[in-house]
């Protein structure tokens, strides 16, 4: 959100998932494993490059399932470069096509600024010197700037692999360099298409879930935005941008964070550096944690509030496309449970009865629901983009795709079409900056991190499902079949993994997946979760982990 917001004043997918898979005629998929991850779309993708031949790029430094058709014979590519190294790759691909004459010049001059001091920089990446620091060799290099540039529509598509690390926000940076650059922006078949991690972060970001802006990305250091909050809410609001969660819980040995109200989160399992989470938690005042099911985080909780699953409740997700979609409520939650509105509701109004606070002074202080209908029509009042979203409107299948500025407005399947967010799109100059951990002779060899098909993030629902367990019922490590040879591995046996952090034990998947000199571990379960040993080196802008690249040592258990 943060590098796209930068380059083009709007920090979402710029297509549609359909729009994307029909029209694309290239597709670059960068840092995202997308048939495992999201593997519907990832079958569209598949599809596409069969049934009507879209070329395919894929760079990834772990040979993912998609690669099978970034081949010669679909008119595709497969790079694997170094991991950390994905600025210098896209850069180097830049450098090609500007030396080509392969750019949208008029694009560029009606449409964007700053491209001059862009073009100084990308000019020093010659195809030698991004060889050198990627390890692809020159061939491929002009290769991919080839299909990339002369085949038009093309996509952009990625994922964590390219935002879970220090320089994130640079590669989503340079990623929209290149689809200006080409002029793939506000076109059907193009665009920038950041696939998200979990089902409803775009809608939890457009609700205002982030410490720097209030609903649709309003500034909370915008004086006129905040007053309009204030008589909304009928309660005096800071300006001041508040923490992160990767900032949240480290301060609390800082004395910083007092108490943390987790709601559906399991840090313990999806933080980087478990063990500084555990003494974190351990040390925290009051923890008041929101669940379905108990989690390795419920260990710490003083307080536990029972949750409804997504079974049990009725409302919107907003997904990786913008699309706002309707669920609802199929059976009733057991117990004490409560869909989350409703527990944070009552919370709010005990609080305001503790303070004494006079809800009526403003329209929408009282917290009253009835039901998610009228959250709905105060999201409308709220958050602009949202303005013309209903409840009645996606009940008939309307497909709504933000922004909807009025009741009767379509939707927008396609950003940026006429102009940009922002006005011109922005290009941002970006320098290659290594990752902030590498091997040496302590810890000779890096480990990346990921999730597998079978499982989901910290594994709280999917370890709890029997054929899940059937199929994948323990920590994997990939490793190289030449590593394996050298540590002596028989395809049996277990390797313990340390870094400066910690040790885990998993059972060995010798593969070619990963290349020599990399593992690659999942975090689904807790008595061999990679985050054990992943470090909490921060992208400095997001504050995202660098979760994609640990040094490791690598043994016989």
């Amino acid at each position: 959100m943060a590098g796209l917001a930068t380059s083009f004043g709007s920090g979402a997918m710029s297509n549609s998932m359909d729009d994307v898979a029909e029209k694309a005629a290239a597709f670059f998929v960068i840092g995202s494993n997308t048939t495992e991850q999201h593997p519907v779309f990832g079958s569209r993708l598949r599809q596409a490059v069969l049934r009507r031949g879209a070329r395919l790029i894929v760079a990834d430094p772990r040979r993912i399932d998609l690669a099978e058709l970034a081949t010669e014979q679909y008119g595709g590519l497969y790079l694997r470069q170094r991991p950390g190294t994905d600025v210098a790759l896209i850069n180097g691909i830049m450098h090609i096509i500007l030396a080509n004459g392969w750019e949208n010049q008029t694009f560029i001059a009606e449409r964007c600024e700053g491209f001059d001091e862009f073009r100084q920089v990308i000019e020093t990446y010659t195809p030698e010197k991004v060889a050198e620091i990627t390890h692809i060799p020159l061939e491929q290099l002009y290769q991919a700037a080839e299909i990339l540039a002369l085949n038009k529509p093309m996509a952009v598509i990625w994922a964590m692999g390219i935002t879970q690390h220090i320089v994130g926000v640079r590669n989503v940076m340079d990623l929209a360099n290149l689809q200006m650059l080409l002029g793939n922006v506000g076109i059907p078949g193009g665009g920038v298409n950041p696939l998200r991690g979990q089902n409803n972060v775009q809608g939890a970001c457009d609700m205002g879930g982030l410490p720097n802006v209030y609903p649709a990305y309003q500034p909370v250091t915008n004086p006129e935005v905040q007053a309009r909050f204030e008589e909304l809410w009928g309660a005096p609001l800071s300006s001041k941008i508040g923490a992160t969660v990767t900032e949240m819980i480290p301060n609390i040995l800082a004395g910083k964070t007092k108490a943390l109200y987790i709601l559906g989160e399991d840090p313990v399992m999806s933080d980087p550096d478990t063990a500084h989470i555990r003494r974190c938690l351990e040390a925290c005042e009051f923890l008041l944690l929101q669940e379905i099911f108990p989690s390795e985080t419920s260990i710490y909780a003083d307080v536990l509030l029972p949750g409804a699953t997504f079974a049990e409740k009725t409302g919107t997700f907003t997904n990786t496309e913008r699309r706002v979609q309707m669920v609802h409520q199929a059976i009733d939650p057991p117990g004490e449970a409560l869909p989350d509105w409703q527990i944070i509701s009552l919370l709010a109004r005990h609080i305001l009865e503790i303070g004494e606070r006079q809800a009526q002074s403003a329209p929408l202080a009282g917290w009253e629901y009835g039901s998610t209908d009228q959250i709905m029509a105060e999201i409308n009042l709220t958050t602009p983009s949202y303005a013309g979203v209903s409840h009645a409107r996606l009940e008939r299948g309307e497909r709504l795709q933000w922004p909807v500025r009025s009741a009767d407005h379509p939707g927008t399947p396609i950003l940026h079409t006429a102009q940009f967010a922002r006005g011109r799109g922005k290009f941002m100059p970006v320098e290659h900056i290594p990752p902030a951990e590498m091997p040496d002779d302590a810890y000779p060899m890096l480990m990346s991190t990921g999730r597998v098909l079978y499982h989901w993030h910290g594994g709280q629902m999917s370890r709890r499902a029997q054929g899940l367990m059937e199929v994948y019922g323990e920590a994997l490590v990939e490793v190289n079949p030449e590593d394996a040879l050298r540590l002596g591995l028989n395809g049996s046996k277990h390797l313990r993994i340390t870094s400066r952090r910690g040790s885990i034990v998993a059972e060995a998947w010798i593969t070619e997946r990963v290349p020599p000199g990399m593992v690659f571990a999942n975090f689904h379960f807790p008595a061999a979760s990679a985050n054990e040993l992943t470090l909490a080196a921060l992208d400095p802008v997001a504050k995202i982990p660098e979760y994609k690249i640990t040094a490791v040592r690598v043994e016989l258990a």
